[in-house]
């Protein structure tokens, strides 16, 4: 009898060791199955901030450029702006006023 149980208690054994290498394998497994898909949120966050940062500079560039238009807007709907720029820029005269075209002021001697 004690040869039976002997037997037994080492089958009980081996099933033991061999139940707890396949339970570290699994673990050791679901660990690297966990660092990994971590390191991929943490490469996405990373990109995302990188984005955020390209978004942030175009947000404040169209920024800058849209009050500019809205100054050149306010100065349009001025009827005195809108003359004088007409007038230096495209040489505009009023009634029987004469346009002169002057040369540069860069004169060689």
């Amino acid at each position: 009898m004690s040869q039976i149980k002997k037997t037994k208690k080492r089958r009980k054994r081996l099933n033991r060791k061999t139940l707890s290498k396949l339970l570290s394998i699994i673990m050791i497994i679901a660990a690297i199955a966990i660092f990994s898909n971590v390191g991929k949120q943490l490469y996405a966050v990373y990109n995302l901030k990188e984005q955020y940062e390209i978004v942030e500079k175009e947000l404040e560039a169209l920024q800058d450029e849209n009050a500019t238009l809205v100054s050149t807007k306010n100065k349009l709907e001025d009827p005195a702006y809108v003359t004088t720029y007409a007038r230096g820029e495209y040489m505009f005269s009023k009634g029987d006023e004469k346009v002169f075209y002057l040369p540069s002021g860069n004169t060689n001697k």
